[in-house]
């Protein structure tokens, strides 16, 4: 059976993606980012472009999204 690659999170850029994807990565969860966007030195999104998606298989992706929700509730506790 082949592996499924899905997306657990959307970043708005290169820099926020690599961070995701870093936190995922040091809990044991291998990630990919994808984006339609050509590398640029001016970070932006407009309208969706310049989106970074953050992939992981299939069978890590809930595991995955529990750490982000845990990182938003842990960002918001500390506001």
């Amino acid at each position: 059976m082949k592996k499924k690659l899905v997306e657990v999170y959307r970043a708005k850029g290169e820099s926020q993606a690599q961070i995701i994807s870093g936190m995922l990565e040091s809990n044991g969860i291998h990630s990919l980012l994808r984006s339609n966007a050509a590398p640029s030195a001016f970070q932006f999104t407009i309208d969706g472009m310049g989106e970074y998606k953050v992939m992981v298989w299939e069978d890590d992706a809930e595991d995955a999204r529990e750490l982000l929700k845990n990182k938003e509730d842990t960002k918001e506790a500390g506001e």
